[in-house]
């Protein structure tokens, strides 16, 4: 569905792409609550909605296509998995010669993009109010953008970090859960739970170009492994503390073999930074890596995306983004 809009042609509009079960059903409200603040410069605000993500993008595709060059941004309202499918949408755009901006309103589980950008979470108002204030930046705020290509010739652009590791099993078996019916933070706890039980060090082959641009293939073992371009996972584990999303890097993530305990004593730090310097921990700026192990799936921004191996580098500042 979308808002109507006014009789008299405003200046330009806002497309607010909505998950609908985001925010647990709030979204669609969110949405015409940051609509309202949006349409106070003269612009218009249209909230698109759709029952599933495929008719939205599909939604969101013919919207800003006909609006040309009086679409003042994309919003995307919801969680880090619906900037991650707005974000394919304007790259893809970008690519035909229509350049839209980002702006998010987050009311998702994770919201790891918002806090990496400073976006209040649950307050559409003020979530808003940045992206109008952002609009006449002398410097607009440009996002690099990671992308991950796979064996079988997909393509898939994220916003924060792509996990192949103990983070990305936990996702994998509370997906599973959600398909037979489980909902809520409590199966997250629950996965962890169980994933410690069958906790296994995995062997990692990489091949890395580093920041210098020097590269170079060695095989590693582990527990965790990210590849990030914002700070934090899953609702706030501040992996890479001093990651930015606009230096046209990632950071390589590895947390070496642990035991149950040691790994239950270390994840606490990962939500404060103080595991940085830590002797199991290892971070490294870089251009782009392949990762492939056995029996892993990787996942980023919360999706999943598909079995290993992968490459993975970065489009430096893909889009603008308003926050």
């Amino acid at each position: 569905m979308t808002d109507g809009p006014r009789t008299q042609p405003p200046a330009g509009t806002f497309f607010l792409a909505v998950n609908p079960r985001a925010g647990r059903g709030e979204a669609v409200a969110q949405a015409h609550r940051a609509a309202e603040v949006l349409r106070t410069g003269g612009d218009d605000a249209v909230v698109l909605c759709a029952p599933d993500l495929a008719a939205l993008l599909a939604l969101v595709r013919e919207s800003l296509r006909a609006s040309g060059r009086s679409a003042r941004a994309l919003v995307a309202v919801g969680g880090d998995g619906l900037v991650q499918a707005a974000l394919g949408v304007l790259l893809e755009l970008a690519e035909q010669g229509v350049a839209v901006p980002l702006g998010v309103v987050p009311c998702g589980t994770g919201n790891d993009l918002a806090r990496h950008l400073g976006v209040p979470a649950r307050d559409p108002e003020a979530a808003a109010g940045r992206i109008l204030r952002r609009l006449d930046d002398a410097a607009p705020r440009r996002l690099d953008v990671g992308r991950a290509r796979f064996s079988d010739g997909r393509t898939v652009h994220f916003a924060t970090a792509l996990c192949a590791g103990f983070d990305a099993a936990v996702n994998e078996r509370a997906n599973r859960w959600r398909r037979l019916g489980g909902h809520g933070p409590g199966k997250y706890l629950v996965a962890v739970l169980v994933e410690l039980v069958r906790l296994r060090t995995l062997h990692y082959r990489l091949e890395v170009v580093d920041a210098a641009g020097r590269a170079r293939a060695e095989e590693r073992d582990g527990m965790l492994l990210n590849v990030a371009n914002t700070s934090s996972i899953g609702g706030g584990l501040r992996i890479v503390p001093a990651a930015r999303a606009d230096d046209g890097l990632l950071e390589l993530f590895t947390v070496a073999p642990l035991g149950r305990a040691r790994l239950l004593r270390l994840f606490p730090t990962l939500f404060t930074g103080r595991h940085v310097g830590l002797e199991p921990v290892r971070t490294e700026r870089v251009r782009s890596v392949r990762v492939d192990a056995a029996g892993v799936t990787a996942y980023a921004d919360g999706e999943r995306l598909g079995p290993l191996p992968v490459r993975v580098d970065v489009v430096p500042a893909a889009v603008r983004v308003l926050a």
